[in-house]
């Protein structure tokens, strides 16, 4: 489960990374001669929408658009409410409302005179999207971009030196508490230190299974983690004796 709240450091992370990003998703629409790329994003599959604009969602399905020529927009069903926190943490220049999202695509299309779009990943696009833009007078065709820069490398990195060195000074305090006692002393400890999402899994050794829930974890055990930084995911695994 997400933490509370999802903020930008931008010493971290600086705007020109996305300007970077953007450009380049913008020189493969110009290579494909389209007008504007579409992102889908959710929680599951947000990956692609945060390597381009730093777009992290909770429980909510999003279109991101991007313009060949002009600011990235959001298409999302969350509350105006929270659209002032959306813009501090993004490079989104506009939000627009859209409880139905291929409509709102549609509309948006009308008003600039787009009668195609890029899509990125197309084939994995969900069946309720994908079907109600196939059906419509939109063309859209499949955009591939490379997600990998330094800057992404770096901040998975990142991720991964938070899970070690948490680790490396939480592990010995888990001798004798059971697995779930323990697993909240982690997710503190993580939490804490900024990790949005956390999952725990814990064994009793190399090779046994996870031990059964209350199990009471002795002088050799380890931890498998798998963390999320600032939308940048890390796996580690990690026991006893150190």
């Amino acid at each position: 489960m997400k933490r509370g709240l999802i903020t930008w450091d931008k010493s971290e992370l600086p705007p020109a990374v996305f300007e970077t990003r953007l450009a380049k998703a913008r020189a493969a629409l110009g290579a494909q001669d389209l007008p504007a790329l579409l992102v889908y994003s959710d929680v599951w599959r947000s990956t692609e929408g945060r390597h381009l604009t730093n777009f992290m969602p909770y429980w909510n399905r999003s279109l991101i658009v991007i313009p060949r020529d002009g600011g990235p927009m959001l298409l999302c069903g969350l509350s105006p409410r929270v659209y002032p926190w959306i813009k501090s943490v993004t490079v989104f220049e506009e939000i627009r409302p859209a409880s139905k999202l291929v409509p709102t695509l549609l509309q948006l299309c009308a008003e600039r005179g787009w009668t195609k779009l890029g899509v990125l990943d197309h084939p994995r696009l969900p069946h309720e999207i994908h079907s109600p833009l196939e059906a419509s007078d939109v063309e859209a065709s499949d955009v591939q971009l490379d997600l990998t820069d330094d800057a992404e490398i770096a901040m998975h990195r990142r991720a991964e030196k938070m899970a070690r060195e948490i680790l490396t000074a939480e592990l010995p305090k888990g001798i004798g508490l059971t697995d779930y006692q323990f697993s909240g002393v982690l997710e503190r400890a993580f939490r804490r230190a900024g990790a949005e999402d956390l999952v725990l899994l814990f064994s009793t050794s190399d090779s046994a299974p996870r031990p059964a829930r209350g199990a009471m974890l002795g002088a050799k055990y380890s931890v498998a983690v798998a963390l999320e930084y600032r939308g940048h995911w890390a796996r580690v695994t990690q026991g006893l004796p150190l």
